[in-house]
């Protein structure tokens, strides 16, 4: 399944790229720290409540996310692969499904570079979400920020 997310067509995917002035294991335990994770993850006005977070292969994600507009989001994903601290993959099984395939790249000692990318089953799909998606997964990358911020003052 990994090789196949990896070597899906750029048309089937939605791609989010942002550097960190902080080391790879700090991003890396960010998106993968529940304690952290629900902090940041979703666009701006969100919040979360995680019910299972099953870090492994096989292992599951259900959480709820809280919109600004009152409503309550169910979300189940299934992890794929983790490969600390340099790879994080999983399958967002609530609809619109979709794969993530997450990337930590090292830029020297104290840099990381995110490559964030959902990867859907047709190009259809992901067109449907594109530009909806773009903007709203950049404010997630900054609350990431955010979020990374506070990690390394408590450092």
């Amino acid at each position: 399944m990994l090789q196949q997310l990896q070597s899906s067509q750029p048309d089937r995917m939605i791609v989010t790229e942002r550097v960190f002035d902080v080391p790879r294991e700090m991003v890396f335990r960010a998106w993968t720290d529940p304690a952290h994770l629900k902090n940041w993850w979703g666009p701006n006005g969100f919040t979360n409540s995680f019910s299972e977070f099953d870090l492994k292969p096989g292992g599951w994600w259900k959480f709820i996310m809280h919109g600004p507009d009152q409503r309550n989001y169910k979300n189940e994903s299934v992890f794929i692969d983790v490969q600390e601290p340099s790879l994080l993959a999983f399958t967002h099984i609530s609809p619109p499904r979709f794969h993530v395939l997450a990337t930590f790249d090292e830029l020297g000692i104290s840099s990381t570079r995110v490559v964030f990318r959902m990867i859907f089953d047709t190009t259809e799909e992901a067109e449907k979400l594109r530009s909806f998606v773009q903007e709203k997964n950049e404010e997630n990358m900054d609350r990431l920020g955010s979020e990374l911020k506070k990690m390394k003052g408590n450092s």
